[in-house]
């Protein structure tokens, strides 16, 4: 219903509804039956069994599943064929899967039990009906469409309504429309295009809005999922979330390994056919065996710790971002937030306060802060010439009434005075209230016989009523037009001391208004939180963009970027409707210079996010509103709220700021790039190790000797490859320096050209001394310790190389060797439990201990493993500073 586009006369007729009596009972009962209940409707939670499935559908964790299937089948082939089978392997793959889905699953399950208990239902607030003739208090989920509603200052709106009755009423919208200021009604206003923005719907109240000055009645609408606030929680739950950057790489390095595999696989299945051939012995039994050798091959390429590692990274990053007041409600938004590189920001409540406040005063010409403020002139207007009350509680203050008023009283409290002392010591005699049309509102009060008139509004007028020497208007209207130009609203004040009280009020009020002392006037805005200064900066130093989406007014808007220094020669600040007719790809070439966009909608904020996601941006929304909401659940991450954020908003978030601080993003930030650093640790140590391992068997293969592991000393290579020293390095501390990167494109690859070459250099240098120890005993070990002097070295190759994991740039890994103490521990029991297996495991592993010597030439020849990395670290370093010049 358009009802903002009809009399109230017509919406009255439309709904069958009698202003005098309201609905009656068989009415309400029809309508809540024809036009639907006021709640919202719930999202059906999904079930166990869902989320496993969707954990088990993740790119990582399905490869594992397609080689656990394939390692079953190889090892039933063999069963029935009487060979030795190997289903310990088959046993690793299914309990990797099971760790991976399970850690998903607890930890995100904590996450939303967190989740409700910040977002659990408030109580049933009772709306103020008339039905019947009469006055009642009845539930608001019992309220209907048709039901008048009696509105006061304070309340929140229950339902969306049409006024049909309004004295100085004020709303505030912010959480809807992004408007910061109050927004005034009236119930006799008719909009005459079908297109006027929610914000200048001047005779519409709306569900979940606030009333902060005034009273009045409404017509309710719309109810439930009718409402504004349900038509964005109905869009919001049919839409699906797209892969985030995370998912969109592991899925392309699952493929890429896949691929890598299968090439092995069957390039190793080719050489053993033609040796076969050539040496005249093929048959059916040799090439079956030579099939099912090489899909080992297929299972050993597949890194089985890495979906583990992600959930366990994941997840203890999870309970840390906790700690930094940012509750993640996916897991994988822990990295995803890492990868941003536009944040989409709305002011009100985000970037403000969402608190109007007295930034600056100015007192007999001169400027002051609130709390220096002296004259009792002044101060007496700010508290008696007003409607409003504060209240202080948790060391904040709570606003009851109009805002600007509301923060008139805070910067008389800072300024050591009680309001309350001063209302009391006054008596109230008149009140002209401020409308429009006159731009102030006058008190007239009385103490100890003597009649005093205060005033206050737009500084133009209260100059106006003012006989000032024209060099001191000059400095005034100079003043304020500085203060004007900076987005501030100024709020003029003057008094008059009476001979008496007069007669007839409005008769005088002319006379009241004229010939009065000015005062001076007061700077008020909605001021930037403490922390968003340092937040901005650091943002723009890691190369994050930053864009203003708000429902406010462009002037505010500038004023608010240019203070947070966004906008400049290079970037520009538009309105919603300049950017309303133009199509995507226009747009898309202008989104790199907008910086703001004023007057904001829900769909333009949309827009703007799937464009810039289109660019190859990984995107970031932040917001409190309603109006929110559907950007923030079409993100990459999107990031609401915690204490002043709407139900809506959380709801659809991935991250809740607990503090509703904008710093706390920029923590958020460090901790997922350093979350997507230790992964590409990880996966650097674990792909050399599959590389190694891989050629190592395809080597042996091609050579004609036996694996060179048995069954149980690649059950422990697997152990050491996924276990303890493998997933230490997803727990290396963050560096300082991350913020100093660049983002990471969301197209990039996980795996880096030059972590490629580490990859592939490390991989082949350890197979090349393993092969050359195969063929020429160069350690000089006898007989009878080969096997075991080659498994050993294997493994010392593997734990050694893994501090080379620790650093992806060209520092040395001994700069910050001691910092990650669980990888050093985890590095002292492997090697001893190495040690141990070597000396005492002969009955289990088919080992033999290796004397001291030997002991000495393998750990000598695995630590040439950090030489290379650090000669290659130097070499491309000294490159890189040579092609900078």
């Amino acid at each position: 219903m358009d009802a903002y586009l009809q009399t109230k006369e017509q919406v009255l007729n439309n709904l069958e509804v009698s202003e005098n009596k309201g609905l009656s009972e068989e009415q309400a009962v029809d309508n809540a039956v024809r036009f639907g209940t006021n709640s919202l409707s719930k999202p059906p939670k999904e079930s166990l069994i869902k989320k496993i499935v969707d954990s088990l559908l993740e790119p990582m964790v399905l490869m594992l599943v397609v080689a656990a299937m394939i390692a079953v089948g190889v090892n039933v082939v063999r069963d029935m064929n009487g060979e030795p089978t190997e289903y310990i392997e088959c046993v690793g793959i299914v309990i990797a899967i099971g760790l991976s889905v399970a850690i998903s699953l607890i930890m995100e399950g904590k996450s939303a039990k967190a989740f409700e208990a910040l977002n659990k239902i408030k109580d049933d607030i009772p709306a103020k009906v008339f039905r019947n003739g009469k006055v009642r208090l009845i539930s608001q989920k019992d309220l209907v469409v048709g039901d008048i509603v009696c509105i006061e200052t304070g309340a929140k709106v229950p339902a969306d309504g049409r006024l049909i009755e309004s004295r100085d009423l004020q709303a505030e919208e912010a959480s809807l429309t992004g408007e910061s200021e109050p927004v005034k009604k009236d119930a006799d206003w008719v909009a005459k295009d079908i297109d006027t923005p929610l914000a200048e719907r001047k005779n519409m109240l709306y569900s979940g809005t606030f009333v902060t000055a005034g009273s009045g009645r409404m017509i309710v609408t719309a109810v439930g999922d009718e409402t504004e606030f349900g038509l964005i929680a109905r869009e919001l739950s049919a839409t699906e979330k797209a892969l985030t950057p995370l998912q969109e790489k592991l899925a392309h390095l699952g493929k890429v390994i896949a691929v890598w595999g299968v090439s092995m696989a069957g390039l190793a299945f080719v050489i053993q056919l033609c040796y076969f051939i050539a040496r005249g012995t093929a048959s059916i039994t040799m090439v079956s065996e030579a099939f099912i050798a090489s899909i080992v091959l297929i299972v050993a390429a597949v890194p089985e710790g890495l979906p583990t590692t992600v959930a366990i990274c994941l997840a203890i990053n999870i309970i840390k971002m906790s700690k930094e007041n940012a509750l993640v409600k996916k897991m994988v938004a822990c990295e995803t937030i890492g990868c941003i590189n536009v944040i989409c920001s709305d002011k009100t409540g985000t970037l403000t306060e969402n608190r109007m406040t007295v930034i600056e005063v100015c007192e007999n010409g001169k400027i002051k802060k609130p709390q220096d403020v002296a004259d009792e002139n002044l101060l007496s207007n700010f508290c008696l010439n007003s409607t409003a009350d504060i209240g202080f509680e948790e060391n904040n203050y709570t606003f009851i009434g109009n805002p600007t008023e509301c923060a008139l009283l805070v910067a008389t409290d800072k300024a050591g005075k009680d309001y309350r002392f001063i209302r009391r010591s006054r008596a109230l005699v008149h009140t002209y209230p401020f409308s429009s049309e006159t731009k102030n509102m006058t008190t007239i009060v009385e103490a100890d016989g003597v009649v005093t008139a205060y005033t206050k509004g737009s500084p133009e007028k209260i100059l106006s009523m003012c006989p000032l020497p024209d060099a001191d208007l000059k400095h005034y209207e100079e003043m304020i037009r500085v203060f004007q130009e900076k987005a501030y609203r100024v709020i003029g004040f003057a008094h008059k001391t009476l001979d008496k009280i007069p007669n007839d009020f409005e008769a005088a009020r002319c006379a009241v208004e004229s010939g009065m002392t000015f005062d001076g006037f007061a700077a008020i805005a909605d001021p930037l939180r403490k922390e968003v200064f340092e937040a901005v900066r650091n943002c723009r130093d890691a190369g994050i963009d930053i864009k203003m989406l708000t429902g406010d007014n462009i002037v505010t808007a500038s004023a608010i970027a240019r203070e947070l220094q966004l906008l400049g020669d290079d970037h520009i600040a538009v309105e919603a409707r300049d950017i309303n007719d133009i199509s995507d790809k226009e747009l898309a070439a202008l989104l790199p210079k907008i910086r703001v966009i004023a007057r904001s909608t829900p769909v333009i904020k949309m827009r703007v996010v799937k464009l810039l996601k289109e660019l190859g941006s990984v995107v970031a929304v932040t917001g409190d509103g309603i109006n929110d909401a559907p950007a923030i659940k079409n993100a990459d991450i999107g990031l609401a709220m915690g204490i002043s954020g709407t139900e809506v908003s959380k709801e659809a978030s991935d991250v809740v700021l607990l503090d509703d601080s904008f710093s706390t993003i920029v923590k958020a930030i460090q901790w997922g790039r350093g979350i997507y650093e230790n992964f590409q640790r990880f996966i650097l140590f674990q792909l050399t190790v599959n590389l190694s391992s891989v050629v190592v068997v395809l080597a042996s293969i091609i050579a004609g000797f036996p694996t060179p592991f048995t069954a149980l000393e690649l059950l422990w290579v697997n152990l050491i490859m996924d276990g303890p020293p493998a997933l230490t390095l997803s727990l290396e501390p963050i560096r300082s320096s991350l913020m100093k990167n660049k983002p990471t494109p969301r197209n990039a690859s996980i795996v880096t050209r030059e972590m490629m070459v580490r990859i592939v250099m490390g991989g082949l240098f350890i197979s090349g001394l393993f092969m050359w120890q195969t063929f020429s005993n160069i350690l000089g070990a006898s007989e009878a310790e080969r096997g075991t002097v080659l498994f050993t070295l294997f493994v010392m190759f593997q734990l050694v190389n893994a501090f080379n994991c620790r650093e992806l740039t060209h520092d040395s890994l001994f700069k910050h060797f001691f910092d990650n103490k669980p990888m050093l521990i985890a590095f002292v029991c492997t090697f001893l439990l190495q040690v141990a297996i070597t000396q005492y495991g002969a009955a289990v592993f088919g080992t033999v201990p290796l004397p001291l010597e030997m002991w000495l030439k393998i750990i000598a020849m695995s630590a040439t493993v950090i030489l290379l990395s650090e000669v290659f670290k130097i070499a491309t370093g000294v490159y890189t500073k040579l092609k900078e010049k």
